[in-house]
């Protein structure tokens, strides 16, 4: 497997034009391994920024402020390129600031009446932050742009969510009796290297989410070891001490099991039990891919679709190894979150390390307790 790996790796760094993907199944051992073809493969550059993919993920109908965030969002080709003259994002903030003020009420309109202030006061802000970002562009300082483009990116990620109404679908009745997720929540991780922080995304996948919120609130996580790292690729833990692979329920004594659930684009709710490729959707993008450092996924046993419980992994994207829209893990695990903040502490941990431990710092108030 590492052969072959290898292989592929080195492939695509000398830039082939037909893409050899290596999907390993995340299973409890390393047992399961594939190597399939894909052609045709979309173009463009993959969003390898998962606070962006967390605002793009976001199920708000709002174009004016999908267009402010778009704007701000493409600077960073830009900023990251020493070379490049900071100049050539004058006219994204152009653009940006015409929306702020001569579209600010379009931007306001799917904001609750309760909340208009509120509004108000981001739509103020951002117009502040954006001519702050104007005179770091003129006095050439990369330094005070990059700041200022994280400023009115929060505060634009802050609007959007007020825009976000009612839980926008049903769940399955079929999976009442586990807990979901009706909305975000922010987890606390303390590892043996550092602190992460991570945003878990109940939008997308509210009974993957829930599941993982659920057993982080009663401490499941706490002290367990990483038990598989694989360098620029997966760091995996949630296997519990003694002969079981996952959570054992004590209000049942039975094993937990978690459907495969995956949200795609332009869908109203995720598909459940069956991978993409099963179901024909080979094309299907979905709303939380794999291209971002520290996406949270939940692992599960060989072929088995619906086998995940507790273990998760961290994917530790590298660029080189995933073409835009054609990871071939995308559809076949379900992410329901992503490291914010402790990327330099993810890079540390190692097969051996532990979580001390794993809190719910905000958002508990949209878990939803299982149905008997």
């Amino acid at each position: 497997m590492t052969n072959v790996f290898n292989r592929f790796k080195a492939g695509l760094m000398v830039g082939l034009s037909l893409f050899a993907a290596v999907a390993i199944a995340l299973s409890w051992s390393d047992a399961a391994c594939a190597l399939p073809i894909v052609a045709n493969l979309p173009t463009g550059n993959p969003i390898t920024d998962g606070r962006a993919l967390l605002r793009y993920a976001l199920p708000i109908d709002n174009a004016d402020v999908r267009k402010l965030q778009g704007a701000i969002e493409e600077t960073s080709d830009t900023l990251r390129v020493s070379r490049k003259r900071l100049s050539a994002i004058k006219g994204n903030l152009t653009q940006a600031d015409r929306i702020v003020s001569a579209r600010a009420k379009d931007l306001l309109k799917s904001v609750p009446e309760e909340q208009q202030a509120q509004g108000e006061q981001l739509v103020e802000k951002i117009r502040a932050d954006l001519a702050e970002m104007r005179a770091g562009v003129e006095a050439n300082d990369r330094e005070v742009v990059w700041r200022e483009r994280g400023e009115v990116l929060s505060l634009i990620g802050q609007l959007e969510e007020l825009m976000v109404g009612e839980f926008p679908y049903e769940v399955p009745a079929e999976y009442s009796n586990l807990p979901q997720l009706k909305g975000r929540a922010t987890i606390a991780i303390e590892t043996s290297k550092g602190p992460l922080t991570a945003i878990v995304d109940g939008y997308s996948a509210p009974v993957t989410a829930g599941n993982f919120v659920d057993l982080v609130q009663r401490g499941f996580y706490d002290g367990l070891e990483f038990t598989r790292a694989e360098e620029s690729y997966v760091l995996q833990i949630g296997d519990p001490p003694g002969k079981e692979v996952g959570f054992i329920d004590p209000n049942t004594g039975k094993y937990r099991a978690i459907p495969l659930e995956v949200l795609v684009k332009g869908d109203k709710e995720p598909t459940y039990g069956i991978t993409l490729e099963d179901a024909g959707r080979y094309l299907a993008q979905p709303v939380l891919p794999f291209s971002a450092y520290g996406a949270l996924a939940l692992a599960r046993p060989g072929e088995n679709p619906n086998g995940g419980s507790s273990q998760f992994f961290f994917f530790l994207f590298e660029p080189e190894l995933t073409p835009a829209g054609a990871n071939l893990l995308d559809g076949r695990y379900a992410i329901f979150g992503f490291v914010t903040e402790g990327k330099e502490v993810l890079e540390k941990l190692k097969e051996g390390d532990k979580i001390v431990s794993a809190r719910v710092v905000d958002g508990l108030d949209k878990l939803v307790e299982p149905r008997a």
